[in-house]
């Protein structure tokens, strides 16, 4: 039986925790998962660091991606030749990466574990040199404001005799410097909190880690991704709804799954992803890529389609795919 006291702290330290990591993520770098994932497998816990890789690329999907086409304020989304690159790129890996998930074994995990990710790094290099050289668009800054809100600050510092250089360069870069540092130093103390309290919560419940990493840490840790996806429908930007979504989870399925299976070397210490995730994972990619290629015209049916499917399959996790699934 689960204690009342302990079961509360946790779960306020897992809520509160999120507030700091959300606070180091922005100040540090975009994806939260990883820290995450590094503080599990600290402690021990890679089957809670691969169920929160593949509830978190699900979610990206089925929980972001979709809100981000109901939310759409146009008449129709149109995306461009780098929305479907993005797209037909991620289902390419995810149906290299899908197979070797579910099939563990060590020198097949070190193998692909190490070209994971190196092929993170490759990808970083392509996207910035493709992007450099015009083939691909980078996307538009998902915090701009309106063209009229725009000719407002202008006005306005232009009437102060401030400019927007001069107010982007008023502080100094140890300034900035020491906002990266303080980053780094909230997401470090928050992944370890957020493992802990996570780790502590699965054992009081007696539930697997794959299930609480698929579902509660996956909603989680995949909070920003979906507030952006929101805003991008609501902003009329498929551009940076598509490179939201595909960017974070080639993001995850190259570098942090790659980091796990080296770290573990075939050996998830409370079991792997049930088949059913990961046929959930690659259908739900390759829904995503026929939307952005053909899919247009009802983006907003699919987008509808999708959060119902997402439903679903939380559902199904909880009372079919991990029933009776525990620690003991």
């Amino acid at each position: 039986m689960a204690d009342a006291g302990v079961v509360a702290y946790n779960i306020a330290a897992f809520i509160s925790t999120l507030f700091l990591l959300e606070f180091g993520a922005d100040k540090f770098v975009d994806h939260t998962a990883l820290a995450v994932i590094v503080a599990s497998l600290a402690r021990g816990r890679s089957s809670l660091a691969m169920g929160n890789i593949i509830g978190a690329a699900v979610s990206n999907i089925l929980g972001a991606f979709s809100l981000g086409l109901l939310f759409w304020s146009g008449p129709e989304v149109i995306f461009d030749r780098s929305a479907r690159i993005y797209s037909l790129l991620l289902l390419v890996l995810t149906t290299f990466a899908a197979p070797i998930v579910y099939f563990p074994a060590r020198i097949t995990w070190l193998v692909c574990g190490s070209l994971l990710v190196a092929g993170f790094a490759a990808y970083v290099v392509a996207v910035g040199l493709a992007i450099g050289r015009g083939l691909l668009a980078a996307p538009e800054g998902s915090d701009s404001g309106s063209d009229s809100s725009s000719g407002a600050d202008s006005s306005s510092d232009s009437d102060s005799g401030i400019g927007h250089g001069e107010q982007r360069h008023r502080h100094g870069l140890w300034y900035h410097f020491g906002f990266l540092i303080l980053g780094l130093l909230a997401i470090s103390l928050a992944g370890y909190v957020l493992s802990q309290a996570a780790t502590n919560i699965t054992d009081e419940f007696g539930i697997s880690d794959v299930l609480f990493g698929v579902v509660i840490l996956a909603i989680a840790t995949t909070l920003p991704e979906k507030f952006v996806a929101v805003m991008s429908g609501r902003r009329g930007h498929p551009g940076i709804l598509v490179a939201n979504c595909a960017g974070s989870n080639i993001f995850l399925l190259t570098l942090c799954v790659g980091i796990i299976m080296i770290d573990s070397e075939g050996q998830l210490d409370g079991g792997n992803m049930a088949i059913a995730e990961l046929i959930v994972l690659w259908v739900s990619t390759l829904a995503l890529t026929l939307t952005v290629w053909f899919g247009a015209r009802v983006s907003r049916w699919i987008g509808a389609g999708m959060l119902g499917g997402y439903v679903v399959f939380i559902v199904l996790e909880f009372v079919l795919i991990h029933q009776g699934a525990s620690l003991t």
